[in-house]
């Protein structure tokens, strides 16, 4: 199995969410759009009820590290949460699958983990790029370390406790530290 990637080149940043609309569905698309803007894991980002988003500010538990992510949305992830709400006012879940949405006598339920790890598979396939669940996450992390270059500012963002894993996370590696040798000269 091999490891997913960050998204590093800018431009396919559009292309990849247009293609899982085209390919999938909105839905697809809008999980790729809304999880690069926010970095959560997959299983947190899917289990976002639209009662966590109060204004521009999503509050959650993450599952697996059990800290509190409180995290300001910016007007893409607004435009994502509003669109959904008013689509569907109903859901609970801001991810809702759809087949769960009409179903009388059963629970509402977030789309699944595997469907949106299948799209992004299929299209990562066909950009070759080795994308995954965790791609939205590392792409975020890669960028604004690029932008940044402050590991502390991003090992926050994603609450990592080591720059190490930070580092490794989001594709920095030895070559990419060596390249930044070579291409500052004083």
């Amino acid at each position: 199995m091999n490891e997913v990637q960050a998204v590093k080149d800018v431009s396919m940043l559009q292309v990849i969410p247009t293609l899982l609309t085209k390919h999938h569905s909105e839905q697809i698309g809008n999980i790729w759009h809304f999880g690069v803007n926010v970095a959560l894991r997959i299983s947190d980002l899917l289990s976002i009820q639209i009662t966590d988003i109060v204004g521009d500010r999503l509050t959650i538990t993450e599952g697996k590290t059990k800290k509190k992510a409180i995290i300001k949305l910016n007007e893409k992830a607004l435009n994502i949460v509003a669109e959904i709400a008013s689509k569907h006012p109903d859901n609970i879940y801001l991810f809702q699958s759809m087949s769960s949405r009409n179903v009388v006598n059963r629970s509402p339920k977030p789309l699944s983990r595997q469907a949106v790890s299948t799209a992004f598979k299929s299209v990562g396939e066909i950009v070759g790029i080795d994308l995954g669940t965790h791609s939205m996450r590392k792409t975020r992390g890669y960028h604004l370390y690029n932008k940044t270059k402050d590991i502390a500012r991003v090992m926050k963002m994603l609450r990592h406790s080591s720059e190490a894993v930070t580092l490794r996370y989001i594709g920095i590696t030895q070559d990419c530290i060596d390249n930044d040798f070579i291409d500052l000269v004083l």
